[in-house]
């Protein structure tokens, strides 16, 4: 699998194409700069980019620009953007196309090599990864919009929010200690309140709901 990583500062940078490579990865290009991240992931079609929200020349948003872009241009590349912070417009704008393999972690709340390279894995097959803190600011600016999602049951924000993360009803039943029976249950009444059809696919679920809160259906 060819990834386009795209990381400003060398420690972290080196690092990650060291963990990458020792988990099967292949670094097609290892980049410091937006205008770098532009070239690769133009001329280079990755299977994903791992790309940090803040590069060259800017230092502001140049590296999510850089990837919105490259979606733009070729729809449904997977990508999975690192932040030290929930950038909620770009978050947003990232899932707007509900075309999946998308992924945005929180820097700081990567505790080990297993769950990153488990959301590369996760974005690059087309599902998402999305930190619960970013998922939880989205959920509470559109709960505060939107009356539909104001219908919803704290239980059922709660499985709402799991779902949004790429969790099957398996791994949320585990998570809230109740079982499978009880989450499709939750499932069928989220998906009634806001309007949405249910799918047996976990991430067009997933999908569906994160374009919901993005487009305030």
């Amino acid at each position: 699998m060819r990834v386009v990583l795209a990381e400003d500062l060398f420690l972290l940078r080196d690092g990650l194409v060291r963990l990458l490579e020792a988990h099967d990865f292949e670094i097609a290009a290892a980049v410091e700069s937006g205008p770098e991240l532009a070239r690769a992931l133009a001329e280079l079609e990755p299977d994903v980019a791992v790309v940090d929200v803040r590069l060259p020349p800017t230092h502001t948003d140049e590296g999510l620009q850089c990837a919105l872009a490259a979606r733009r241009a070729r729809p449904g590349l997977p990508v999975l953007v690192l932040s030290q912070h929930v950038e909620q417009l770009y978050a947003r704008e990232l899932l707007a196309d509900g075309t999946g393999g998308v992924g945005y972690l929180l820097k700081d709340r990567v505790f080990d090599a297993a769950q990153f390279v488990d959301a590369v894995h996760r974005v690059a097959a087309g599902g998402t990864a999305m930190d619960p803190q970013v998922i939880q600011q989205l959920l509470t600016r559109r709960a505060a919009a939107d009356q539909p999602l104001g219908r919803l049951t704290p239980r059922e924000l709660e499985v709402l929010d799991l779902m949004a993360q790429g969790r099957s009803n398996a791994a949320i039943a585990g998570q809230l200690v109740v079982t499978e029976r009880a989450i499709a249950k939750h499932t069928s009444n989220i998906f009634a309140k806001l309007d949405l059809e249910v799918s047996d696919d976990d991430n067009r679920r997933v999908l569906a709901v994160l374009a919901y809160l993005d487009q305030g259906r």
